[in-house]
């Protein structure tokens, strides 16, 4: 096979160089167990790159497995019980912080060598269309000499696609655990591109929400932000544990190939955490500018109230000045309407005339007050 060929096929298979068989590993026999729940969602035996048998129990896979001469067992797990993976860590000697960690879950990106186990901790992420959220799941993977075991917290990833590409290259796969882990990685990173289509959709649309007018925008932008700093949780410790695995490749013999295959996950997974960055400094700045657009919109209607106050303010003036200047001569009116008989003015000849002239010179001096307070 040319080297361009093999590089291609290295890259859809994702599988690493594996030295030559070792004896089989001795393990004590372990107690009969009763058939396990459907939280073991798959457990396959391989030699060779194929597929031998697929156990039905754990202990169908323990025992298929100690009768290979040069086999690995690939066990997956959806939300195990505390019995399975007790049950694992006995029969692969699984470290008991390993064990713990993959039993309470909730565990940041990460990755621990115990032994000749490595153990690693993903965040995978998907994008639901439906309700334009992203969903985060949790994945811890055990790798041995001759096993794999995955425990999935969450709906994400599904391993299904992974297991049937490796299994599409036999060549490739019977290289051993550490190819399956390599292409784990590939499947969560690449799983993350959907995801950042779908956020960057989302603040798209948040944008145009924003200069709309949406009274829902702000809720959104914070729903949008807290996933973005779970997004960021994910991503950004996979860019360490990655060069982690990259410096290790001169002491551990790392296939050359895998090494290119290496660092061009890294090289997405710091592309994705680079956006996913860009995106926290977007929603904070849209943000900003929804605060400075609300203000902005509170300051308008309450100068509009202001000015409607006012308004209202000098139609309540005009109507108060005519209402005082109508007043006085009902006033005087009033009093010389009384008809008491002992009266002064009342038998003036004079007295009509001064009452009207009284009363003129009241509204008179009443509109010109008004007036020149600009009142009328």
């Amino acid at each position: 096979m040319s080297k361009r060929n093999r590089k291609s096929v290295w890259r859809r298979a994702l599988t690493p160089q594996s030295g030559p068989p070792g004896p089989p590993r001795q393990r004590a026999e372990p107690p009969a167990r009763e058939p396990e729940p459907a939280s073991v969602v798959r457990a396959v035996l391989y030699r060779d790159g194929v597929r031998v048998s697929s156990p039905a129990t754990l202990a169908d896979t323990y025992r298929e497995l100690r009768e290979q001469s040069c086999g690995m067992a690939w066990i997956g797990l959806a939300r195990p019980t505390e019995s399975e993976l007790l049950s694992l860590a006995a029969e692969f000697d699984l470290h008991p912080l390993a064990v713990e960690d993959a039993m309470e879950a909730h565990q940041r990106p990460k990755l621990e060598r115990y032994g000749e186990t490595l153990f690693v901790v993903l965040r995978a992420a998907r994008y639901l269309d439906a309700v334009e959220e992203v969903d985060f799941g949790e994945l811890h993977v055990f790798v041995g000499p001759d096993f794999v075991i995955t425990v999935r917290h969450g709906a994400a990833p599904d391993l299904s696609a992974v297991r049937r590409r490796m299994e599409e290259t036999p060549e490739l796969l019977k290289r051993g655990p550490e190819a399956v882990l390599y292409a784990i990685l590939d499947a969560v990173v690449d799983g993350y591109a959907p995801v950042v289509e779908g956020v960057q959709n989302d603040i798209d649309e948040i944008e145009t929400e924003v200069f709309r007018g949406d009274p829902e925008v702000s809720r959104r932008i914070y729903e949008l932000s807290r996933e973005m700093v779970e997004f960021q949780r994910a991503t950004r410790p996979l860019v360490g544990m990655l060069h982690g695995l990259m410096a290790g490749f001169a002491k551990y013999g790392t296939d050359e190939d895998l090494q290119t295959y290496l660092r061009d996950v890294a090289d997405h997974v710091t592309h994705t955490s680079e956006r996913v960055d860009g995106f926290r400094q977007a929603l904070t700045e849209i943000l900003t500018v929804n605060a400075t657009l609300v203000t902005q919109q509170q300051n308008a209607e309450m100068r509009a109230l202001a000015e409607a106050g006012f308004e209202q303010n000098e139609e309540i003036k005009k109507i108060s000045s005519w209402a005082a200047i109508l007043f006085a001569p009902t006033l005087v009116g009033t009093i010389y309407g009384m008809n008491f008989d002992h009266m002064p003015e009342l038998h003036w000849v004079f007295g009509y005339p001064f009452a009207i002239a009284l009363m003129g010179v009241v509204c008179t001096s009443l509109y010109v007050v008004f007036k020149r307070r600009d009142w009328l």
